[in-house]
């Protein structure tokens, strides 16, 4: 295959967490149980969505692709990395590509899908008359058939770029997934394609979304002081608290891996800092929008009664 043969390096090795065989044990039920508990709470919000007509509104759908990806996303990598710790950790050059398209694709998609949930949340306070009408079936359908072809676009940007580089000497990946710049420090050819790609890309991604998150929240915020009762406010605030919280969360995470990923000799610092909005993550995503969330609780009592009884 050409895949293969444009590089001397057929499989790399996964450095994994830790090195150390008396924490393998450890990591490994650790993280099982934080991808049993991603799997469960993201299927079941999507189920429990799927199933209940009063939650076919425009937040839930946004709510419903942003469960799914998480599903999709924690599925790439985890498997593998949960397998690492009990037996060799060896992935394929074809392997590692694929698991690095879908991985930069389901980041780079939901960037976007909590881009949408912004603009949603500035509909429904700033412009609730036109809410109907601007939060369409059709509209909404547009922008998640945006957020994913956007990411599309940079899972190809980044894994196309990647495939033209050989490897000629180390396979050793520090890391635990098949990521840009753990490969990039391993190519025995020029990256400065790769390094303009990575920074066009990501760069993009985080500006286009923080300024229009931002934006948003600032005309939502100012919308909110200008309702006169405090029960107003209040009920307007419950209504954006679990989005932001997303966002600080996957933004946050996101943006402190890879600023500690920059500073000499902090391989191992970046590495254990992605592991929050990897794996974590996805995890509390599901509990943000529905421990608080009054009519998620509502549906799934009457999905229960209907299932149990």
């Amino acid at each position: 295959m050409a895949l293969v043969n444009s590089s001397s390096v057929t499989e790399f090795i996964l450095v994994g967490l830790s090195e150390r065989s008396e924490l393998q044990l450890t990591l490994f039920l650790l993280f099982l149980g934080i991808y049993v508990s991603t799997v469960v709470g993201n299927l079941g919000l999507i189920t429990l969505i799927a199933m209940n007509s009063s939650l076919h509104t425009p937040m839930y759908f946004f709510l419903f692709n942003l469960s799914f990806i998480d599903l999709c996303y924690s599925c790439v990598f985890t498997p593998k990395m949960l397998i690492d710790f009990i037996s060799e950790n060896i992935i394929s050059y074809v392997g590692c590509m694929t698991q690095l398209f879908f991985f930069c694709f389901f980041v780079n998609s939901e960037c976007y899908v909590l881009v949408s949930m912004a603009y949603d949340r500035f509909v429904a306070i700033c412009h609730p008359l036109l809410y109907t009408v601007t939060m369409s079936p059709q509209v909404c359908s547009l922008m998640m058939l945006g957020s994913y072809m956007i990411g599309f676009a940079g899972a190809m940007a980044h894994t196309g770029s990647m495939l033209r580089l050989s490897f000629c000497d180390s396979n050793i990946v520090h890391h635990y997934l098949c990521e840009v710049l753990p490969l990039l420090q391993l190519s025995c050819t020029s990256t400065h394609i790769n390094e303009l790609v990575f920074f066009i890309v990501v760069g993009g991604v985080i500006t286009i979304s923080s300024i229009s998150i931002f934006t948003s929240y600032a005309l939502i915020l100012s919308s909110i002081l200008r309702i006169p009762s405090a029960e107003g406010r209040s009920k307007a605030f419950s209504t954006c608290g679990s989005h932001v919280v997303a966002v600080a969360l996957f933004f946050g995470s996101g943006a402190f891996t890879y600023l500690t990923t920059s500073f000499p000799g902090s391989k191992d610092q970046g590495k254990f800092a992605s592991v929050f909005y990897t794996n974590v993550v996805p995890m509390l995503n599901p509990l943000i929008y529905s421990l608080r969330n009054k009519d998620v609780k509502l549906a799934l009592r009457k999905t229960l009664k209907t299932v149990l009884f």
